[in-house]
């Protein structure tokens, strides 16, 4: 049995990792911690989660917690502060927080080098998948096609594109010889020319309660290729975060993701 702590447990994700440890036969809820000043602290994870008491209260701290692994979706402050802290009390981590920055990224591959940590952008089995497809794509079509990729998501979310999005264009990128950094175009507007290409392009849309949803558009002349995944739940990321965090629990250190947890890579 592998004891879970859940950070940021009254987010939308961590009301689901909560629920889906629940009836995971291999995970237990053990510790789950939000925002000093939160209102939820002291208040029953299970109760905030709609799944009945579970025994285990609210706390602003991962102090003297008990747990094997944290799974940690709440903010690139917070992620990189608990990736310190796991780093010294030993215990590993799953982080699927987007909005990382370089700096930030920087920080936890060095906590990795003391515990082993899965970072996803994307806990998906079904989106893992896709960038798997798509890198087989990329290096089928090669030059011969037009890259685009399109995501939508709900209204609340802060960051744009999402971090699955840019993953995506990572992996074709790479998949093509060329750096992200140097091809990719970030919304059009007005007179915009010829498209180049050797971009690729992203287009953004936020609206409604849009769990999540991704394409990656390969457009030739005369044909075209799209990998499109659509989430409907939050349960498959909550999902795919405990199946890291099984995963993570038998190894010793390293900085990881979903593709060596499916055995894609």
């Amino acid at each position: 049995m592998v004891r879970i702590g859940v950070a940021g447990a009254a987010g939308r994700m961590g009301r689901a990792i909560i629920q889906a440890a629940q009836i995971n036969a291999g995970t237990k809820i053990t510790t789950a911690t939000e925002k000093a000043g939160s209102d939820v602290i002291g208040e029953d994870a299970g109760e905030l989660a709609g799944i009945g008491t579970l025994g285990v209260s609210v706390t602003d701290s991962l102090v003297g917690a008990g747990f094997d692994v944290l799974i940690d979706f709440t903010n690139p402050g917070a992620t990189v502060a608990h990736a310190g802290f796991c780093q010294d009390v030993g215990k590993r981590m799953v982080i699927g927080t987007t909005g990382l920055e370089a700096v930030d990224r920087q920080r936890i591959a060095g906590a990795s080098d003391k515990v082993a940590i899965v970072l996803a952008p994307n806990m998906s089995v079904g989106v893992n998948l896709c960038f798997r497809l798509a890198e087989i794509a990329a290096r089928t079509f090669g030059d011969e096609v037009d890259v685009e990729i399109l995501e939508a998501h709900h209204r609340h979310k802060v960051d744009a594109p999402s971090g699955t999005a840019l993953r995506l264009g990572e992996v074709i990128a790479a998949a093509m010889g060329r750096e992200l950094a140097q091809c990719a175009v970030y919304g059009r507007e007005g007179h915009t020319g010829a498209r180049d290409r050797a971009t690729i392009g992203f287009a953004t849309v936020r609206a409604g309660d849009i769990v999540g949803e991704h394409t990656a558009m390969f457009a030739a002349d005369g044909e075209r290729v799209e990998i499109t995944h659509r989430a409907s739940s939050r349960m498959t990321f909550a999902n795919g975060a405990l199946r890291a965090a099984l995963w993570v629990a038998e190894q010793d250190n390293g900085l990881f993701d979903m593709q060596d947890v499916l055995g894609l890579r």
